[in-house]
């Protein structure tokens, strides 16, 4: 049976690679695309979460997860940026969570964390976290879908191909 944390872990690392995948498919010059809404760029986006991740999850059980080094405006102004730097970026954030991840036990969901001076449990910060990272995972794909058009090759069940997935009997 999993644990708890093992299916956090397992959620989580399913988020990341859905978005690796999405990007993957884009140009480097497509990761600083925005509309004309001014919405945030895939770029801006990835800056966005690793900074989140790197915030809360170092020193977890021990330190409000707003750390006074983060400087939140900053990971939304625009860049340009190579599709190294970027996923270098990126995986620095996610690094800083599986790590912290690694050193959790299932005992541990019920104990206190504090975020931005707020106490919530363990496991509502995971929760929290999770909501948050899944949320952002779903721009990033929503975009590079809008970008690629036609050319997007899904992530999830194509259209018109559910029947090929659907359990026989």
């Amino acid at each position: 049976m999993t644990g708890i944390i093992d299916s956090f872990r397992g959620e989580y690392l399913r988020y990341k690679a859905l978005a690796e995948a999405a990007i993957a498919q884009l140009d480097e010059a497509d990761l600083s695309v925005t509309d004309s809404s001014g919405s945030n760029s895939i770029a801006v986006i990835c800056w966005h979460i690793a900074g989140n991740l790197r915030s809360r999850f170092t020193d977890f059980l021990t330190s409000d997860g707003e750390k006074p080094w983060r400087h939140r405006d900053e990971e939304f102004e625009e860049r340009q940026v190579t599709k190294e730097a970027l996923l270098q970026k990126w995986n620095a954030g996610w690094d800083v969570l599986v790590k912290a991840l690694d050193a959790l036990t299932d005992e541990q969901v019920h104990a206190t964390v504090t975020i931005r001076g707020q106490s919530i449990t363990v496991h509502e910060a995971l929760s929290r976290s999770l909501a948050h990272v899944s949320y952002h995972v779903g721009q990033i794909v929503y975009i590079a879908k809008a970008l690629r058009g036609e050319h997007f090759t899904s992530l999830s069940i194509p259209r018109g191909a559910s029947d090929t997935f659907r359990p026989k009997g």
